[in-house]
């Protein structure tokens, strides 16, 4: 069954991400252009999509003439999806436990991408090896996931201003807790990988610039954006904007501005990012 906890917490995030879509996708490019690289998506490939968000990797495997599958537990997203990539088949389902052959009948995929969309498994074992028993022999599984916090300012970076102010604190997440940064451990992630069945494990550093100002502006209000439309900023409005007013609210967003203008680098927003850059192959 659906991990239900997942599910929630996507759904509840879907709308805030379709609406920053262009955000995400301008900060994350450079992730992007490395997985595809990697993956190499032709014409004649069948490419599944896991987590496939608003579809961003579907469109680009789409213009390079596959054939694509995308799989996210929240409508909402495939909803956004099905919507950009019309010739996309976006299944609403979790990858871990669903029959993906039976449930998209057709060829085994040659290829399986994703971005930052398989580190929310129950099981990541058992989710890869069901992932793996749709994909042709030799298939190539190529993802980015995010490696620690502590490397990633995204994480932190104006989202603390509203964190300290939730009320009670969120418990800290346990190490490899599904979440964001469950693969940060790189022996881990090979492990659970290989106990899965996939073959010829490469785990590759990447390290971007996460560029705000990608439209010109000081990126402020991009990042803004980005942080209201997650899990935390979307609590501490829940939480503060009844107790505070709209005005105390705007107020207590008039700080995580100045939180970010203080970081500015020659007057943009920009900062470091670092993820593992993942590929694999099926025996």
């Amino acid at each position: 069954m659906t991990n239900e906890s997942m599910r929630q917490r996507w759904s509840e995030a879907a709308g805030g991400w379709v609406a920053n879509e262009a955000v995400f996708d301008a900060v994350f490019a450079p992730v992007t252009a490395a997985i595809l690289e990697r993956a190499e998506p032709a014409a004649g490939h069948r490419v599944l999509d896991v987590g496939c968000g608003s579809g961003t990797l579907l469109a680009a495997c789409a213009a390079a003439g596959a054939a694509v599958v995308g799989v996210d537990v929240a409508e909402g997203m495939a909803e956004a999806a099905r919507r950009r990539v019309p010739e996309a088949t976006v299944l609403v389902a979790d990858a871990q436990t669903t029959d993906l052959l039976d449930a998209v009948p057709g060829a085994p995929f040659d290829r399986v991408v994703s971005r930052f969309g398989v580190m929310f498994f129950e099981d990541p074992v058992a989710a890869f090896a069901n992932v793996r028993s749709a994909a042709a022999p030799g298939a190539r599984l190529v993802f980015a996931c995010w490696r620690s916090e502590a490397e990633n300012p995204v994480f932190s970076l104006g989202t603390t201003v509203l964190a300290d102010r939730l009320y009670p604190q969120p418990e800290p997440v346990e190490p490899g807790a599904p979440g964001p940064t469950a693969f940060a451990e790189r022996d881990r992630l090979a492990a659970v990988l290989a106990g899965a069945g996939w073959d010829r494990v490469r785990i590759d550093p990447f390290d971007f610039v996460f560029d705000f100002g990608f439209d010109g502006t000081d990126g402020v209000e991009e990042r803004l954006a980005m942080i209201t439309a997650g899990g935390t900023g979307r609590l501490a409005q829940e939480q503060l904007e009844p107790r505070l007013g709209a005005e105390g609210w705007e107020s207590v967003l008039d700080e995580v501005r100045a939180e970010l203008r203080r970081h500015l680098v020659d007057g943009v927003l920009r900062f470091p990012g670092a993820v593992w850059l993942v590929t694999a192959a099926s025996p």
